[in-house]
């Protein structure tokens, strides 16, 4: 049972949802500051960590195998991202030193939510997955 609840993709998915959720409010936050004077735009970077995370023992950049025996393939680290960046945009297109793009932050958002809903449908199929097993173990 331990091995279900510390599965490594579920770890993988659950934190690029986080980095997703993250990254939405920091839209919602820059598209309701988009009349502020002075106001400077965030983005949330994630994906070089994780993409790291993944490659940590795949040299290939899949998936590493998870083993319980010493007789196994590989050893597998246990997935250690680092910490979600939220970074301030200083680049200024207006004159009243507001850094938010409106169109660009709509096209961010729009790509956010199509991810989101992606790895959601994921996740759901893996704890389905998951399910099934436990259910046929019985």
């Amino acid at each position: 049972m331990a091995g279900i609840v510390n599965d490594p993709t579920l770890k993988i998915l659950a934190y690029a949802l986080d980095g997703l959720s993250t990254r939405q409010k920091a839209i919602a936050n820059n598209v309701a500051n988009v009349d502020t004077p002075g106001y400077k735009a965030e983005r949330v970077q994630f994906e070089d960590q994780l993409q790291a995370a993944l490659r940590q023992n795949d040299s290939s950049g899949g998936l590493p195998l998870k083993t319980t025996d010493t007789r196994h393939l590989g050893h597998v680290a246990p997935f250690e991202p680092r910490g979600i960046t939220i970074t301030t945009q200083n680049n200024t297109m207006r004159n009243d030193g507001n850094s938010v793009d409106i169109d660009l932050e709509m096209t961010e958002l729009a790509e956010t939510t199509v991810r989101f809903q992606a790895l959601s449908q994921l996740t759901g199929m893996k704890i389905s997955l998951l399910k099934n097993i436990i259910r046929e173990s019985r």
